[in-house]
């Protein structure tokens, strides 16, 4: 199941391969109780969820301490996979929808991942800053940008400017035109072979 991971970041250690071998009997056990992740998508949980996530690590290497809030985590995505694979960084995954977050809750605890804190809510009522703020698609970009635009710290431990990092499909040039902040895009085609990745970006804002 995790050959296509492997593929792609060789760096893995045994237990953090571990760690996403068992991503697939715990949302596959909470699925059949509660739809965190569509029926028709769950056949392809590795690629469309786990490495979608993981892809944003092909194009940073994040400092230790790195905080990062995940907004709209849904099932824990992309929080879930990146806190496995950066067990030195801190993670705080939000989400409004409490059916979801327990699903978070029970995988975080499940794979023992201390360096993750959930929090059912939204994420304009979260206090602190962060060095990044993931999302995955969960609204437009600018509406995504004003939810979390003021929890980025100006205080900088990585080599690269504190942002937002959204994995978005499709066409959305407009949507960065109405942005007052500097933008980077990465095709995850390029980078990675599945079908899949063909229309998909990583959106870097700062």
């Amino acid at each position: 199941m995790t050959n296509n991971i492997a593929k792609y970041f060789s760096e893995l250690s045994e237990s953090q391969i571990e760690k996403i071998d068992k991503l697939y009997a715990l949302y596959e056990s909470w699925n059949s109780k509660i739809n965190v992740i569509s029926r028709k998508d769950f056949e392809n949980f590795y690629v469309n969820h786990v490495l979608h996530s993981m892809s944003i690590l092909k194009f940073f290497r994040f400092a230790e301490g790195t905080r990062f809030l995940d907004v709209g985590t849904g099932g824990g995505f992309p929080g879930i996979p990146m806190a496995i694979s950066l067990p030195q960084c801190k993670f705080v995954l939000s989400d409004s929808i409490g059916k979801k977050m327990k699903v978070v809750e029970d995988v975080v605890e499940q794979l023992k991942l201390n360096n993750v804190k959930c929090i059912t809510g939204r994420s304009e009522h979260i206090r602190g800053e962060f060095d990044f703020v993931t999302g995955r698609a969960i609204v437009a970009l600018p509406d995504f940008v004003k939810l979390c635009r003021n929890k980025i710290s100006k205080k900088q431990i990585n080599a690269f400017p504190n942002g937002i990092l959204y994995l978005k499909g499709g066409d959305f040039e407009e949507e960065i035109k109405l942005l007052n902040m500097k933008c980077e895009l990465y095709n995850l085609g390029e980078h990675f072979t599945e079908e899949f990745f063909e229309t998909k970006k990583l959106v870097y804002l700062y």
